[in-house]
């Protein structure tokens, strides 16, 4: 027994168990809670039956579909074969169905016009809807149906929706402005009537898509806002974030178009009016408002008014990485202008270990140039530190701040010399051999210390252990242009004692050096034997370093040698130098003699050319795209220049401009009203001590003694005008009485 107890007790147990899970999935399925993610991992072919629930009676199996249906368009996948079911709940009354077919039409309309044209009816018919929700949607359905035969019924529902009670549906009837403008540009002075109509909404909830619709279809014409320009300075703290900034841009073009350039001794009332108006935006949560109100401040204000951009940048700094990266593009545009703004702040712009590539780059320079004389020693030995970042190109960028710091900053030039001498022992060092070249081009040859000698000397003896192609050319032509001595010594006479020893080293390893190297190595062999024809080691060994090149695969050393050997042919050379074979045929001309070719040789290139190249754009402007990618766009839009003298202001004037009238004036006599019975009572006016002398309070607790004093004396005047009100009555009552009595 106790047997057949327990199955039927496990039988009944299984059987609710399975009653409540089909009633938790029945109670669930509209929220989604079980199946909401399944839309996006479930098989291809769990596809089939959509177009049966689609044609289903039922919202819930509509709703599913549909659901199923936008999930296989965010993965990707074409599902336009639906179209003519899902056209069909284009009219549905369920809110979400509705919202899930809007979206569809929107993604396949293009592509089946002709079943599109069929829900325009639909569209039209919910444009008087009592739901402002569901008028906004129709328009910016019918709108984004890209079919061209369809703009004169696009351009009256914009109208309609344009005088819409709603806000919402005349933003979105402002959006659609661009639309149907790129739909079919033929109904443009239709849409000029709808923006001029639109400009004079008083809404902030619309005014930044009507901005935007301005910018889009007529961005020359800002004659059209003279009479709204200072209506829109003070509606824009109450605009939504991001018709801010269309709104900000657009007040900045008016401004620079129609308003005089500001100095420090005058300023127009209404650029003082844009500022004023913007400035509160540089607390936006919005990195692009704040952004965008810098733009103004700076093209629009005069230099006093610049600091105030500071902090709001700085603040901006340190939200994201994305945002770093645009505020950085901002704060070097700002510092090559007003350095001494933001050098108080260099600490600010400090590489951090997580820092992007490129964001430490541009920190990198940001600190150059707001290094002053008293951070070039803290900002240098950072540039120090970052040699030994593990991204190649911020090494470069570290090393070339180092020889920026050396010319800016002649006291510190020992320690930057100290310094690059010692990243050569870097292997991605190679970058130091370049600045190093530099430094000596420009400054250091002017020098009377032998500190320029010392420092190729040290390049010389390293030259073998430098194996970055350009770096190692580098070294080889300073030893070159640097070879002649003016002391006689021990070794070759006229020529430092090292710079023959690097021509033996690279002789011997000239076969498997790269082109760009073994131009220089032809180029030093001539050099020396121009300083020194006579010497018989150094003839050997410059002949066969021509006797290889001769023979090299590259045809532009084999050119350069020809040339060269060519130009030595009035030296004196022996034979073993100047071969004469069928590759070197001597040919008739002038032969220069040693004095001529020392001056081709190594005056050739005097001028000093800086490897550190610089990859921005110097005249990018603030918001352009130019300032991030440091490559000229296309998209990018010049502000226009200030005009000598600005338009009229006058023209600006509307009625909310002019002052409020003056109050009436007050009499002192007392004022008389007539009671409904003829009785002439005299009113206190207003200039009378009782209501003239109000009490000033200096506490709550006076306040609340003489709120509780006027309340006795209101109930006791409304107690004795009842009185008086009886007594007048009662006369009334007793003559009447009096009258009808025979």
């Amino acid at each position: 027994m106790s047997a057949v107890y327990l199955n039927t007790i496990s039988e009944n147990a299984s059987r609710l168990g399975m009653r409540l899970h089909e009633s938790f999935s029945e109670h669930t399925r509209d929220l989604s809670i079980t199946r909401g993610s399944s839309l996006y991992l479930e098989p291809d072919d769990k596809g089939k039956n959509i177009r049966k629930q689609l044609d289903s009676s039922s919202d819930r199996e509509k709703l599913d579909a549909m659901k199923r249906l936008i999930a296989l368009i965010s993965k990707g996948r074409n599902v336009s074969e639906y179209f003519a079911q899902v056209v069909k709940n284009v009219a549905s009354q369920n809110l979400e169905i509705r919202k899930l077919v809007y979206i569809y039409l929107l993604r396949y309309a293009e592509q089946e016009p002709d079943l599109a044209l069929l829900s325009i009816n639909t569209f039209q018919k919910d444009l008087t809807d009592s739901n402002p929700l569901i008028r906004a949607m129709a328009l910016r359905v019918l709108s984004g149906i890209k079919v061209p035969m369809i703009g004169s019924i696009v351009i009256l529902a914009i109208k309609k929706c344009a005088a819409d009670m709603s806000p919402y549906v005349r933003k979105a009837a402002a959006l659609a402005i661009p639309k149907c403008n790129e739909l079919d540009s033929s109904h443009v002075t239709a849409l000029i009537e709808i923006i001029s109509t639109l400009l004079r909404d008083r809404s902030p909830l619309s005014i930044g898509s009507v901005a935007v619709a301005f910018e889009a279809v007529i961005p020359t014409r800002l004659d059209m806002l003279h009479q709204q320009y200072r209506r829109l300075c003070r509606m824009l703290v109450d605009v939504d974030e991001w018709g801010q900034i269309s709104l900000l841009n657009l007040l900045l073009r008016y401004a620079r178009t129609m308003l005089t350039r500001p100095n420090e001794d005058e300023i127009d009332v209404d650029i003082k009016l844009l500022l004023t108006s913007a400035e509160p935006l540089f607390q936006s949560r919005n990195a692009a408002v704040v952004l965008a109100v810098t733009r103004v401040f700076y093209y629009a204000s005069p230099p006093s008014y610049h600091p105030r951009v500071v902090q709001p940048l700085l603040r901006l700094l340190h939200t994201s990485r994305e945002i770093e990266r645009v505020v950085l593009g901002y704060l070097f545009a700002l510092a090559r202008v007003r350095p001494a703004l933001f050098a108080p702040h260099y600490l600010q712009f400090l590489v951090r270990t997580d820092d992007l590539g490129r964001v430490k780059q541009d920190k990198i320079k940001l600190l150059l140039i707001v290094a002053t004389q008293e951070t070039y020693q803290s900002i240098l030995r950072e540039f120090i530190d970052y040699a030994d970042d593990p991204d190649d190109e911020v090494v470069r960028a570290a090393i070339r701040a180092v020889g920026k710091c050396a010319q800016e900053n002649p006291d510190s030039t020992p320690q930057c010399l100290t310094a690059l001498i010692t990243m050569l022992n870097n292997p991605r060092g190679n970058s130091a051999v370049l600045v190093l070249k530099h430094l000596v081009q420009s400054h250091l040859t002017n020098s009377t210390s032998g500190l320029p000698l010392d420092i190729i000397s040290n390049l010389a003896r390293r030259v073998e252990d430098i194996r970055h192609s350009q770096a190692r050319a580098c070294v080889i032509w300073l030893v070159g242009q640097y070879s002649e001595s003016g002391q006689p010594g021990a070794g070759i006479s006229g020529i430092v004692d090292w710079a023959p020893d690097v021509l033996r080293k690279c002789a011997k390893g000239f076969a498997t050096e790269l082109p760009i190297v073994k131009l220089q190595i032809v180029t030093l062999a001539a050099k020396l034997l121009v300083l020194c024809p006579t010497d018989e080691r150094l003839s050997l060994v410059g002949g066969y370093v021509f006797s290889l090149a001769k023979y090299d695969l590259n045809y532009d050393v084999r050119d350069r040698t020809r040339m060269i050997v060519s130009l030595l042919a009035g030296l004196g050379l022996p034979e073993s130098v100047v071969a004469r074979d069928s590759a070197f045929e001597t040919r008739g001309g002038v032969v220069l003699r040693r004095e001529q070719a020392r001056v081709i040789l190594f005056q050739g290139k005097v001028a000093v050319v800086d490897d550190a190249t610089d990859d921005t754009v110097p005249n990018a402007h603030l918001g352009s795209l130019t300032l991030i990618t440091h490559k000229p766009m296309r998209s990018d839009e010049h502000l226009p220049d200030w005009l000598e003298r600005g338009v009229e202001s006058s023209l600006r004037d509307t009625v909310d401009d002019k002052p409020p009238p003056a109050p009436l004036p007050v009499f002192n006599s007392p004022a008389t009203r007539q009671t409904k019975h003829g009785v002439t009572r005299e009113v206190p006016s207003s200039s009378t001590p009782t209501s003239a002398s109000k009490p000033q309070w200096t506490d709550l607790d006076k306040f609340y003694e003489n709120d509780e004093s006027e309340e006795t004396e209101s109930e006791e005047s409304g107690e004795e005008e009842e009185e008086e009100t009886e007594g007048a009555s009662s006369e009334e009552s007793s003559e009447e009485a009096t009258e009808h009595d025979p």
